[in-house]
C-alpha cells in the first residue's frame, strides 16, 4: 500500500509567517523560529517511509526538490479547508491510499508518531493528532472525506471538536494520537528553548 505525507508549508516571506508570534518577537527573529520548525518537520518526515508531497502556500521554492521522494506543489483554494481538501484529492488520485497531512508548527512531532498514524490507518478510517489549542497537528485517512474540511472556523479552538463531530456523523472509526503543542505565540515558544532564535 502506498503511503504519503502531505506537508503544508508557508513560503518563507519576512513578515508573513507566524504573524501572532511576530507581533511580539519581531519579524526577523520569527523567521529564524519558522525556519527551525520547518527543518525539524522535514527531518522527522524524512525518517518515515512514505512519499512526501510538499505544498507551498504561494509558489514553489528551491531546496527540497532534490529529494527524490518529494513532489513539490502549490496550494489552491479559498480557505485552509478547501486547500487541504484539494491537496488530499490530488494525492489520493495519484494512487496513495494511506495519507497524512501535517503543517510545520509542531516542535513535538516525532517519526514515531507518524508511524503510529500509518499503522492506525490499517484499522481505523481516520487518525487525528489533537493540538492543545483546540486544533489538530495531523489528520490521516484512507480516502478523502471532503465533509471534514467544510464549514469550519479555521485557526480557532473549535476545529478539533467540529472535525470529530463530522467524523462521528459519517460513522468513521477514529484513532486519536497524543496531544501535542504548536508554536503560535511567544508563550508557546518559551516552552521550547531549543527553537529560540539566535540573538
Amino acid at each position: 500500500m502506498q503511503r504519503a505525507i502531505v506537508i503544508f508549508q508557508k513560503n518563507a516571506d519576512l513578515g508573513k509567517v507566524k504573524t501572532r508570534l511576530a507581533a511580539t518577537l519581531g519579524a526577523e527573529k520569527t523567521m529564524q523560529v519558522y525556519q527551525t520548525l520547518v527543518n525539524h518537520t522535514h527531518r522527522v518526515v524524512c525518517e518515515t517511509a512514505a512519499h512526501k508531497w510538499l505544498y507551498y502556500s504561494e509558489r514553489k521554492e528551491s531546496g527540497w526538490q532534490s529529494q527524490s521522494d518529494y513532489s513539490i506543489c502549490v496550494q489552491s483554494g479559498k480557505d485552509l479547508g478547501e486547500r487541504m481538501c484539494h491537496a488530499l484529492g490530488d494525492v489520493f488520485a495519484s494512487g496513495a491510499n494511506h495519507v497524512l497531512i501535517i503543517g510545520t508548527d509542531c516542535p513535538e512531532l516525532k517519526a514515531e508518531i507518524l508511524q503510529e498514524a500509518f499503522e492506525a490507518l490499517t484499522m481505523y478510517d481516520l487518525v487525528v493528532g489533537p493540538a492543545d489549542d483546540g486544533g489538530y497537528y495531523l489528520l490521516g485517512m484512507n480516502r478523502l472525506y471532503a465533509t471534514l474540511f467544510s464549514h469550519k472556523k479555521w485557526s480557532t479552538d473549535s476545529v478539533l471538536s467540529d472535525t470529530l463531530l463530522d467524523a462521528s456523523n459519517l460513522g468513521l472509526r477514529v484513532h486519536q494520537l497524543p496531544q501535542l503543542r504548536d508554536i503560535d505565540n511567544e508563550t508557546d515558544l518559551n516552552l521550547f528553548p531549543q527553537f529560540m532564535p539566535v540573538v
